[in-house]
């Protein structure tokens, strides 16, 4: 009976040697035999254990995020009480002090990537939305760094997420491949208004007193009514009223960003476009003024009205 050898020959228990087959192929005669191939040592990857695992957790922390992921402002946010910014950096919420220079983070548990957040009125909670598929809508205790809502309605990525200013609802309106916005009751986890929308959105806004919120995007700028839309005393969700904003001649612009006015403004709404004009609606939802940010080149200013007048462009945002 043969046997094989270590040294690549197969040999029988006469201690006759024979050519070996390398590869399917048989050595030629007289040709020496190869050298044997090096032993190979496979070791099986070893998984920590549970115990060992928190432990290297607990002496890691994260110091300092670099960079930021946020494509506009949807995903950056300011609290008007301390002055800290937040802003998106993949699945953690980085909260500044600028003054301090100092960070603090919240974590996604769900260690999908985050797509749009706000800080609430009183600045202890911040809401997140996520990029994929059914991605969850999140509130999160600043000070405590822990999540204590989530709420599901979307399907293809969170484009912009809001506060009311009386706290009671969230607003979150879905990317153009979902297109749906949804007004939360979020302490109960309910949608108490729903419609859809037929352009992309990339900012919203709520009104001083709560009553509505304006949405902006692709040639859209439309203003939604909750008072309308909730005040009807039913147990499943209700279509929610909304009305165009009347642009004129300014139809064609695609819009960035929206601000409700506060205080004396407060019947006014402010819109800014990636072409540079700083547009404002009346109460009446009608384009009253507007003016040409852009300086430099044959772009003059252009306003209407007798407020806005041409100076060198000033930008002040005021939370």
């Amino acid at each position: 009976m043969a046997a094989v050898g270590s040294g690549g020959y197969a040999r029988n228990d006469a201690g006759e040697k024979l050519p070996s087959v390398m590869a399917g192929v048989p050595a030629r005669r007289g040709q020496s035999s190869p050298p044997p191939a090096p032993p190979i040592c496979l070791r099986r990857r070893t998984r920590l254990s549970t115990a060992s695992e928190e432990t290297v957790q607990n002496r890691v922390s994260l110091e300092k995020v670099l960079g930021i992921t946020a494509q506009n402002s949807s995903g950056l946010t300011c609290d008007p009480g301390t002055g800290h910014v937040a802003y998106l950096a993949g699945c953690v919420v980085v909260i500044l002090d600028p003054k301090e220079n100092k960070q603090q983070h919240i974590f996604n548990t769900a260690r999908k990537s985050l797509s749009a957040l706000a800080f609430s009125p009183d600045g202890k909670y911040i809401v997140t939305g996520e990029n994929g598929h059914r991605p969850a809508v999140r509130i999160w205790d600043v000070e405590e760094k822990n999540q204590v809502a989530e709420m599901l309605g979307h399907k293809y990525g969170v484009a912009c997420v809001a506060f009311s200013p009386n706290m009671k609802h969230i607003v979150s309106m879905g990317y153009q491949h979902d297109m749906v916005l949804n007004v939360w009751d979020w302490k109960k986890d309910i949608v108490v208004a729903s419609n859809k929308v037929s352009c992309r959105v990339i900012a919203l806004s709520f009104s001083e007193d709560s009553s509505y919120f304006v949405t902006v995007g692709n040639r859209h700028v439309r203003f939604w009514f909750l008072e309308v839309s909730t005040e009807t005393k039913v147990t499943s969700t209700v279509p929610l009223v909304g009305r165009s904003g009347i642009l004129g001649e300014l139809h064609n612009n695609i819009f960035c960003g929206v601000a409700c006015g506060r205080g004396r403004m407060a019947g006014s709404t402010f819109c800014v476009s990636y072409s540079g004009l700083l547009c404002q609606f009346n109460e009446k939802r009608v384009l009253e003024k507007w003016i040409n940010l852009k300086e430099g080149g044959s772009s003059l200013p252009r306003y209407s009205g007798t407020d806005l007048r041409p100076h060198p462009p000033v930008a002040v945002l005021r939370v």
